[in-house]
């Protein structure tokens, strides 16, 4: 069995697994930031030198098509990218440096379901995305 999260879905879905496409995989599956397709593209070539920029772009939209990657626009002009995950979060994004950091936070959840009770609705889904700059002098 497929040793990353990402490989292991794109075979149980069926999916012809190429060598470029297990090694773009396991980039994706290894990744603690939410790259775009350029960074992709440039770790996977680290890895083999064969993949082009065109390989990566389209199997990043066969994954998000399958509904094995999530696609992000935090308002840098870039797609970025992360696995789909079973578990919530936010995200909370430094409109300075790019870093995106992952949150939960049950008052938000409580609040978003009082709103929408409020307007005699039932939440099913919301995706929230803060902006911010760093207060830490030393960046």
């Amino acid at each position: 069995m497929p040793e990353n999260k990402i490989e292991r879905l794109c075979v149980e879905k069926g999916m012809k697994m190429t060598e470029q496409r297990r090694v773009i995989a396991r980039v994706l599956s290894s990744a603690d930031d939410h790259p775009d397709v350029e960074e992709v593209h440039r770790r996977a070539n680290a890895l083999d030198s064969r993949i082009s920029i065109a390989t990566v772009y389209r199997t990043v939209r066969l994954f998000e098509e399958s509904n094995i990657l999530e696609k992000h626009d935090f308002g840098d002009g870039r797609s970025r990218y992360e696995e789909v995950s079973n578990e919530h979060h936010d995200h909370l994004i430094d409109i300075q440096t790019g870093d995106v950091i992952e949150f939960q936070n049950e008052e938000i959840e409580a609040l978003q379901k009082k709103i929408a009770k409020a307007h005699k609705m039932k939440l099913v889904g919301h995706r929230l995305e803060l902006y911010g700059i760093s207060l830490d002098k030393k960046k």
